[in-house]
Order: structure tokens, then sequence, then C-alpha cells
């Protein structure tokens, strides 16, 4: 992997909102055409994810259906990347990885981009789609 993309997925909480904004293009659960939408990803333990705020999501439901899909990278680097989406399941794992995306979250930075605080982790652990991305 190129060194700029590298260093444009290392994102930390010290990160704007910018730099973790991608798209991604899923295929359709139902109707198997490519749908692109803009998502922010987290880091954490130097792995990829990708969720939102508590609720049902139609991205979720294209990467349960298709797991392979295209992370676009577009602050600090352009690049389209193949990647494979696996949901995170295990309530202990989604509790941990959700413990370090709301405390991100909090961060001062991202307050004009969300009300805060953020909801509990518990909101987040019950409601919130979570994959693991890998990039092929």
């Amino acid at each position: 992997m190129d060194e700029r993309i590298r260093r444009a997925l290392a994102i930390t909480p010290a990160s704007p909102a910018s730099a973790r904004t991608v798209d991604v293009s899923t295929t359709g659960a139902r109707t198997g055409r490519t749908r692109r939408i803009e998502i922010w990803f987290y880091r954490v333990d130097g792995e990829i994810y990708l969720t939102t705020q508590p609720a049902v999501r139609s991205w979720y439901a294209n990467l349960l259906a298709n797991p392979r899909f295209t992370f676009h990278v577009k602050n600090g680097a352009h690049a389209d990347l193949d990647a494979t989406a696996k949901p995170v399941l295990d309530i202990d794992e989604r509790r941990r990885i959700f413990t370090a995306i709301v405390d991100d979250l909090n961060q001062p930075l991202h307050r004009g981009y969300l009300s805060q605080p953020v909801e509990p982790v518990a909101a987040w652990v019950s409601g919130s789609p979570l994959m693991h991305v890998t990039f092929d």
C-alpha cells in the first residue's frame, strides 16, 4: 500500500472529521446496484471499522449481503481500495470497540459535527452497526 494511503488511514482521536471521512461503494442487498455513501471510519487498536450512531442502516444490510466493497480514500490521498467487511457481533468486542469510538467522538474537536456528550456506549453496543474492514 502506498505510503500516502497508509498515512491517510492512520487516524487518531486527534484527527479532524475531514481526515476520517471516506466514501464506500456497496452492492445493494435487494437491488444488486452499486450504492455510494459518505461515512466516517474509525481506527481502534490499529484496525479499521465502519459504524454510525445507533440506527438501522442500509449500508450495513448491503455489506451483510455482499461483504466485498470499495473504500474510497479522499483526504490526504485519493484511492479506491478493494475491501471486505465483517460484522462485529461478539458483545465484549463490541463494547471494547465502541468504548474507544465514543471516547474518540467526545473529543472537543468533534463538537461542531456532533452534539456532546455522544450517546452512552451501551446504546452504541446494542443499536449501532459495526463492521471490521480488511483491505484486499
